[in-house]
């Protein structure tokens, strides 16, 4: 009888080594491989596997039927907004999470609001049948048109899936699925990444929705190899603040609609309940006249919220003073604050500098960077920022201002939300005047330049 061999594979991108690494020579992470034993097979022969859909592997490209109809939606218009319009047909999603942040809870109402569809598979690795009953009844689910099966075997489940052929599968968790096929335990990187293999060589050929359910390292990445992302058509993740009620979920990677996107909910006793104005809970609360504090806009996919950053500076008490920022790049506060030392010799470089972003949000776009300046000049001259007011623009490394982009979706809601003034880059003069005669803005714009002149119409006496 041969042997089984014992290979060893990266658990963030499942690179293959017949030895123990310290270092991953593809991902370059530190202590990530895992032993796998591997069972030798001689009496296997050699197949042709089939095309990863199941269609025919040439065909022209004007014979392929496909249009806006494979969509249906999920009931909930948030989660509609960031699949890019609903479910599609075929395709399979993860969506991943810390634990307890409503993964399986939204889910679940997605299956409730599915009844049009027909039957609903729920495969459950991790909770009992009692278990799952009892988070229906608190969300007042109808479950008559859902099977629930906690079958872990691939080859049971896969036969369940070919038999029932529902419209919408989930399935909670990926990593409790396992194949008998492999001698690896659950949650493996060759149990995650074959077992994944298989249900997205399901989805294509049934032509069926099938949602996953991802782990998270502590670190906040999904668990398992890092080809598991790229594997799937859409990777969804839920983000929150530990203490807070609020959930925000993140399209990573969408096939089928833009990245980017974001969905709000608040998690309550029945639920996860929908949150349409986003930016009016975030700005709750904001104090007003209050050193640090600046209002910005931020556009995530297609939606424009209005964002709170705080800052908060005092004086060091260590050889290097202390850059913590919340919410934004920790690199790109430090490009701005030395734009700052650079422009004014305010001697920040002598001082702890925080910045927060209310309400748990994560900004990349530079067009936040003025209003970041801002608020870490005014908590340092501890003088706040003019009433209502609205701040835009990049920072180049000369002290300039550079135009952001869609401002004229930024400003749509300005007025509406009590914005008297926003301070924006001069280049945005031209299109903004003509545009805001013919839009009526309530809001005045004021231009800047450079850094220097925006900190002077800022701070300047007022009477």
């Amino acid at each position: 009888m041969a042997k089984g061999k014992t290979i060893y594979v990266c658990s963030s991108c499942g690179y293959e080594s017949p030895g123990w690494l310290g270092k991953c020579p593809s991902c370059q992470s530190w202590n990530s491989f895992a032993e796998e034993k591997i069972a030798a097979d001689t009496t296997a022969k050699p197949s042709r596997r089939q095309s990863w859909s199941g269609e025919k592997s040439t065909i022209s490209l004007s014979d392929v039927k496909g249009d806006e109809s494979s969509r249906f939606s999920s009931g909930l218009e948030e989660l509609d907004r960031v699949l890019g319009g609903g479910f599609v047909e075929g395709s399979i999603v993860l969506v991943g999470g810390d634990p307890g942040i409503g993964k399986s809870t939204l889910l679940l109402q997605a299956c409730h609001l599915a009844k049009a569809r027909g039957d609903v598979l729920y495969i459950s690795g991790e909770e009992s049948a009692v278990q799952i009953r009892l988070r229906a009844n608190r969300l007042g689910a109808d479950t008559s048109h859902i099977t629930l099966s906690t079958h872990t075997d691939f080859a049971q489940v896969s036969e369940m899936i070919e038999k029932m052929r529902p419209p919408l599968c989930i399935i909670d968790s990926i990593q409790t699925l396992y194949s008998e096929e492999l001698s690896s335990a659950p949650g493996s990187v060759g149990q995650v990444r074959e077992v994944t293999a298989g249900l997205v060589r399901l989805a294509k050929n049934l032509k069926i929705t099938i949602v996953l359910v991802g782990h998270v390292t502590k670190d906040g990445s999904l668990a398992g190899p890092r080809v598991l992302e790229h594997m799937v058509d859409t990777v969804l993740y839920f983000e929150s603040e530990s203490t807070g009620a609020y959930r925000i979920l993140r399209a990573v990677k969408n096939r089928f609609g833009a990245t980017g996107e974001l969905a709000f909910f608040e998690m309550s006793s029945s639920g996860l309940l929908e949150i349409q104005n986003a930016s009016a809970i975030l700005l709750s609360g904001r104090p007003l006249d209050v050193p640090g504090s600046v209002v910005t806009s931020c556009v995530q996919g297609s939606r424009n919220i209005f964002i709170e950053i705080q800052a908060l500076t005092s004086p060091t008490s260590y050889t290097v003073p202390q850059r913590i920022a919340q919410g934004m790049d920790r690199n790109r506060l430090g490009l701005l604050l030395a734009v700052l030392e650079k422009k004014f010799a305010a001697g920040i470089n002598n001082l702890d500098v925080y910045i927060n972003v209310v309400g748990g949000l994560q900004i990349s776009e530079t067009a936040c960077d003025l209003a970041v300046a801002a608020a870490v000049f005014s908590s340092m001259k501890n003088r706040p920022i003019p009433k209502n007011t609205l701040i835009l623009g990049e920072i180049g490394l000369t002290g300039e201002i550079r135009p952001v982009s869609d401002v004229q979706k930024r400003l749509s809601e300005a007025s509406r939300y009590g914005f008297s003034s926003c301070i924006l880059p001069g280049s945005s003069k031209a299109g903004l005047l003509t545009t805001s005669k013919k839009a009526n803005h309530q809001t005045e714009f004021i231009f800047a330049d450079t850094i220097s002149e925006a900190m002077d119409i800022l701070f300047s006496e007022r009477a």
